[in-house]
Parts: structure tokens; sequence; C-alpha cells
């Protein structure tokens, strides 16, 4: 990110940056060294990152922006989990309140209701997944209470998808358990996915299962089934064409233990969650 400044704004610059921060600068090296602020716009809600950390401060802005614009305002970055308020409005307060009560739950924002999850699975999920999912919503892609019970529309759901997916299954017994997968679900004649994809089951203590890497069959899929994970006995999940049965073993992907209740098992309900701004 470049700005360009004028002689007299730099001038202004330096001597704000040396009364805010004087250790965090030298006019005698000619040296400035990283420091975290903000350049705040007029409007409450929007702010501009300035200096070498952008991107990390960035994730933490609801609207962050370019450069573009007049009449910034700078102001210290001290925490990046903590937005300070910049309007003294009763509307501005109102949502600074709303979003810290967000960011100190640390729980994700659900775009829909889920029959499966509570705040529990999502508190223990949040933690295993992937620092690049954190902040984001969850979106419902698909879910068997909604869409009915079909491979096939659970595909054509993610078609075009770019983005991690999340599935939770629910069995007959109510045991829940499920796969992070760092792939949407597809068709497709070979194995895909990364080591960010794992397992997880509930019960009710949470378990959650990595990568080992000893293999890379992390997920596959054709018409008539979905697999994830394998080597040894078997799939460490597998699913049917309708999504009605299942089953679950141990394997070298994941050397996990079977998810559910039973090693073939008949699905109550199942969603998949996608995770992107």
């Amino acid at each position: 990110m470049g700005v360009t400044y004028s002689v007299g704004e730099v001038d202004h610059l330096y001597t704000f940056f040396s009364e805010w921060s004087p250790t965090m600068s030298s006019k005698d090296t000619g040296k400035c060294y990283q420091s975290h602020y903000l350049v705040q716009e007029k409007h409450p809600n929007r702010y501009l990152a300035s200096g070498k950390d952008v991107t990390g401060m960035n994730k933490h802005l609801r609207n962050p922006v370019s450069c573009k614009g007049a009449d910034w305002k700078i102001v210290k970055f001290g925490d990046t989990k903590r937005r300070t308020s910049l309007c003294s409005s009763v509307e501005s307060e109102a949502e600074e309140a709303e979003y810290h009560e967000e960011d100190d739950n640390g729980l994700p924002v659900l775009s829909d209701h889920s029959q499966l999850l509570d705040d529990l699975h999502l508190e223990r999920l949040v933690a295993q997944m992937p620092a690049r999912t954190h902040g984001y919503p969850w979106h419902l892609v698909y879910s068997t209470a909604i869409h009915g019970s079909s491979l096939k529309t659970l595909y054509r759901n993610m078609a075009g998808l770019d983005s991690p997916v999340l599935l939770v299954i629910k069995d007959m017994q109510k045991k829940v358990f499920g796969a992070f997968s760092s792939d949407p679900f597809k068709v497709s004649k070979y194995c895909y996915g990364t080591g960010e994809t794992f397992l997880f089951s509930f019960s009710p203590d949470f378990k959650a299962y990595r990568w080992s890497g000893k293999n890379s069959y992390f997920v596959s899929g054709n018409s008539e089934s979905l697999q994830i994970g394998g080597g040894g006995s078997g799939f460490a999940l597998w699913l049917d064409a309708e999504l009605y049965h299942g089953a679950s073993f141990s394997c070298a992907t994941f050397q996990n233990a079977p998810l559910s209740t039973q090693e073939d098992f008949v699905v109550l309900d199942l969603e998949v969650w996608t995770v992107h701004d």
C-alpha cells in the first residue's frame, strides 16, 4: 500500500508520530521503526490500516478501505482484537457494544439457524479450524432438513464454491460428528484437499483427528458416494448417494477412531457450512 504526501504533510506526520510514540522513530538516524496505526475517515465505521502489518490489521476491521478519499485522521492501533470508537453518537456506541460482544464471545456468526450446532460445538470447532477462516461468517450450503437427502444436490449446491466447508452429521443415536474440508465437495477421479482437513466427533467429549501425514487421501467423491480419509480397514467417513447410510472406520490418513457410535450408521440430519466473507 502506498500513499503520497507533500513535504508539509510529511513534517506534520513526523511531528505527530514523534510525539505520539517517540521510541518508535529517530530523527538522528532517519529510521522509523514499525508501529501500528489506523487512519480513520469521517465515516465512523471505515478505517484504513497503515503500516507493514496491513493484512494482519485489516482482518480485524469491519470495513477496511483503500487509500482513496480525503479527510483522514490517524489513531494508534493498540490491540488488533479491539476497535476503538471514534464516534460519540448513540448509534455508533450501540454498534461498538455489539461488536465487542461478538468479539468477546469468539463464536462465528451463522447465516442460518443450525439444527445440529450449539455454542459448545462452535467453540470447539473454531479452535481447530485454520486461522484464515477466523472472523468470517458461516453460510449454510446444504441441509437435509431444507434440501432433502441427495448427494447430487449437495454437489450442485457447491458448484463454483471456492472456500472450506464443514460437514456436520447427527446419526440415529444422536451422536454428532463430521469433517472440516479445505476444499468444497465435488465429483473427482482423484483425491483432493490439504492437510488442513480434519475429522471431529462429540461423544459427548470433543475429539479432533488431524492429518497424520501417512497419505493424502483427504476427500474423494463420485455420483454414488462421498469419501473422506482412507488407507487401512476403510474410509474415515463414507456417505451413500441418498445421504442416508454411512460408515466410519479407522484410517491411516487421520489415525482416527470410528466417528459414529457404530461403524455403519444411519443419518438423522446432515448440514454443510462454508466459511467466507
